[in-house]
């Protein structure tokens, strides 16, 4: 069973799709929101959650304080069980997009997110996985943080130039990297 782990929905079971997605663990996701509150990153944010399976870590964020939250799942099944567990949990401002991460991250720019979520298939190529990154740069805030799951046996994502790696955490299985743009130091004279 899935459940939120911490805030205004803590606590509260999710319905997770019976084939095809694989679910972000307790333990990793309390790890990965505490590094994130420890960034500063959760609260009145704006968070897209690319690959939302359950949409466990969107709504996460949307839990410990997130302003607004974007699960965007390719899966039809999977996308109806995002649905059914914000509007169960009663969540405003998290809202659902059936629709491919890469798709949707190539859109044209409405809004600049502050937390963006990848948890794509282990088996995801890593040159979809790279161009699907490329796309979010002009997506992001200039304080934004980029979290992404991998599996340990896969390589390192391929990232952006523009894009710094805050750190990456092993946890058995599951490798976590945490990116951020990196800002262009200001002209001197």
């Amino acid at each position: 069973m899935t459940r939120i782990v911490a805030g205004s929905v803590g606590g509260r079971a999710l319905k997770v799709p019976p084939k095809g997605t694989r679910p972000t663990s307790e333990r990793v996701r309390e790890a990965i929101f505490s590094r994130l509150e420890h960034y500063d990153v959760l609260e009145d944010t704006q968070v897209l959650d690319l690959f939302a399976g359950s949409g466990a870590l969107g709504i996460e964020a949307a839990s410990r304080g997130a302003r607004e939250v974007v699960l965007v799942e390719a899966s039809k099944s999977a996308a109806a069980i995002c649905q059914t567990n914000v509007t169960t949990l009663g969540l405003v401002g998290v809202k659902v997009a059936h629709d491919k991460a890469e798709n949707y991250a190539a859109r044209p720019v409405t809004k600049a997110w502050d937390l963006v979520f990848l948890d794509p298939p282990y088996d995801i190529s890593e040159e979809t996985l790279g161009g699907i990154l490329a796309s979010l740069v002009p997506h992001l805030d200039d304080r934004a943080v980029v979290v992404v799951e991998r599996g340990s046996r896969s390589p390192k994502p391929g990232v952006p130039e523009q894009w710094r790696l805050i750190t990456e955490k092993n946890y058995g299985d599951t490798t976590v990297y945490y990116y951020e743009p990196e800002l262009p130091v200001p002209y001197e004279d």
